[in-house]
């Protein structure tokens, strides 16, 4: 058993009372000090899997490791080092945010001192008398963060945790999550059926779809991969006078707005060659955007066909 993985699992399968497999031969390695994205649509098997890492559901444990332990040998002491918020956070809505934390420390023998750094971690600090109630639903999520990392875990593993979030919220999630690897050192394991978001924050992922992992590896290795074509956006003083240059050498090139010029490329075509053309034909540039075609390809991947 190797301990570079935070979260392990070897040929995992379930069902439930002997139906079709809902998780099938799972094959999860999460590295450690990772943010991995486990990403796949609504149904994929998702939380199903989260489950089934938390010692949730029924059935044998033995091929399930977390942290390079057992799981069905170290339950329930190995979540002394792992933290887990599964759907929803559960909260005591008429209580504030350090209330709720100090009824949780009360529960798990924590000391009170913890409470207020790991609410000036998630942003918190601030929240005074104010009762989770009133709170926002980025808040909530961020007081539910709070509940799962106040024993200082070595692993968090979140379900969701941007889902139903208006974009402030989604970034304030995202900030947070980056930070708590890049400060505190925690593998983040999060699922997620949002394609953009997991490509913003995590460095590894795998995809699941229809309970079987289709791809599993690193971020930088899925956006290097043949046949990823990529959407690049050049910023131009004059995108429409620049156009009538660069079409006949360039066709397939798009006129976004008056400052913005599409290209999709393969592979094989480098954006720096690219840009020494369009100096060459006097089109300077002022910004490059490079996009990977990763929502196509995801596509494609989970098709139901």
């Amino acid at each position: 058993m190797q301990n570079d993985f935070a979260i392990e699992t070897r040929g995992l399968n379930f069902s439930f009372s002997g139906s079709a497999y809902v998780v099938e031969d799972l094959s999860l390695q999460v590295p450690m000090g990772s943010i991995y994205g486990f990403l796949g649509p609504n149904g994929a098997g998702k939380t199903t899997t989260m489950k089934l890492l938390c010692g949730m559901m029924p059935g044998k444990h033995d091929n399930v490791f977390l942290l390079g332990q057992r799981l069905d040998l170290s339950m329930p002491d190995i979540f002394k080092e792992v933290g887990t918020l599964i759907e929803m956070p559960s909260l005591y809505l008429n209580l504030t945010a350090y209330d709720n934390l100090r009824h949780l420390c009360v529960l798990k023998g924590l000391d009170k001192s913890l409470i207020n750094p790991v609410l000036e971690t998630v942003g918190l600090s601030y929240t005074g008398r104010k009762p989770a109630k009133a709170f926002s639903l980025g808040m909530k999520q961020r007081l539910g963060i709070a509940t799962a990392i106040i024993h200082k875990p070595k692993l968090l593993m979140l379900d969701e945790p941007v889902n139903g979030l208006d974009p402030a919220g989604i970034v304030e999630i995202r900030n947070l999550l980056i930070r708590l690897k890049e400060e505190y050192g925690i593998t983040i394991f999060i699922s997620s059926h949002l394609l953009a978001e997991i490509e913003r924050t995590c460095d590894h992922i795998g995809i699941i779809h229809r309970g079987k992992l289709r791809y599993q590896g690193s971020m930088d290795d899925l956006l290097s991969r043949p046949g990823l074509s990529k959407e690049v956006l050049f910023q131009v003083a004059d995108a429409p006078a620049a156009a009538e240059k660069l079409l006949p050498i360039f066709p397939a090139l798009k006129v976004v707005n008056q400052h913005s010029l599409q290209l999709n490329i393969d592979e094989h075509v480098q954006v720096s060659d690219i840009n020494r053309k369009l100096v060459e034909l006097s089109v300077p540039v002022e910004g490059i955007d490079v996009k990977k075609g990763l929502e196509e390809w995801f596509m494609n991947l989970t098709n139901e066909k």
